[in-house]
């Protein structure tokens, strides 16, 4: 499904944020990407929706070589769930969710609220399987608790029947408990979608919890590739530190 190879991301400035980077996430696999700021998520990610082009080596996403030209086509193929969700806090929840379809219904429809009703049963389907009642489909977005508000961002992020749905710090400021219930949504929603996701994440544990496989990368370089059962005590001790928030460095320091 994705394939990395030999990919790196040299900017401007000569910072070499991903450095030769081959991998190759199969389809339906939930992996998620661990590492310090600075490490390469973002820019893995960004690669990902097209945002940016590697400056050498090859992405592969669905049988399509990422380029300036194929872009937008890579990003029809891709979902995105934002860390700070983007969602439209006056509009209602089923309006957010069928925003996940803009770029096939176009931006007059949208703002016209004039969609297809094929979409409309889409998006109540949706937000049923991540655990949201019929009534909450007119509710405006902004009356949502944390939690209830990232389910929307997820149902909206399937909404366009995606080949790969990113999802970027997804539960960074969700309680543990409401933190495995939207991790859990996610995955299922991927199984029931036949989606692979790639995610960040700082909690390990949910890393070791949900993941199928997990990369870790420390300046621009894979330190861990595999399952999470594959690590030992000394390598999980050092993603532990890898995935621990820099603010939480600092105290421990």
């Amino acid at each position: 499904m994705l394939k990395f190879n030999s990919v790196s991301r040299i900017y401007n400035d000569g910072t070499r944020a991903v450095d030769n980077v081959s991998l190759h996430v199969k389809k339906g696999e939930f992996c998620v990407l661990l590492g310090p700021s600075g490490a390469g998520k973002t820019t893995l990610m960004n690669m990902v929706n097209g945002v940016v082009v590697p400056s050498s080596g090859h992405l592969v996403i669905g049988g399509v070589e990422l380029s300036r030209k194929t872009r937008s086509t890579i990003q029809r193929k891709v979902g995105m769930i934002h860390q700070q969700l983007h969602l439209v806090p006056r509009l209602s929840v089923l309006h957010n969710v069928l925003t996940g379809r803009l770029p096939q219904v176009g931006f007059w429809r949208s703002l016209l609220k004039s969609f297809p009703r094929k979409d409309q049963r889409r998006a109540c389907q949706l937000l049923q399987e991540v655990g949201l009642e019929e009534k909450h489909l007119y509710r405006r977005a902004s009356t949502l608790s944390g939690g209830q508000q990232q389910r929307v961002a997820i149902a909206r992020a399937f909404h366009s029947e995606p080949e790969v749905v990113l999802a970027d710090e997804p539960v960074a400021s969700l309680d543990p408990a409401m933190s495995r219930s939207v991790l859990d949504s996610l995955k299922s929603a991927a199984r029931q979608h036949e989606a692979t996701v790639v995610c960040t994440l700082h909690q390990m544990e949910y890393a070791l919890e949900f993941a199928d496989r997990i990369v870790a990368l420390r300046q621009g370089q894979v330190f861990f590739d595999g399952h999470p059962n594959a690590m030992d005590e000394t390598t999980q001790a050092e993603l532990y530190e890898l995935a621990k928030p820099d603010h939480l460095k600092q105290v421990a320091a």
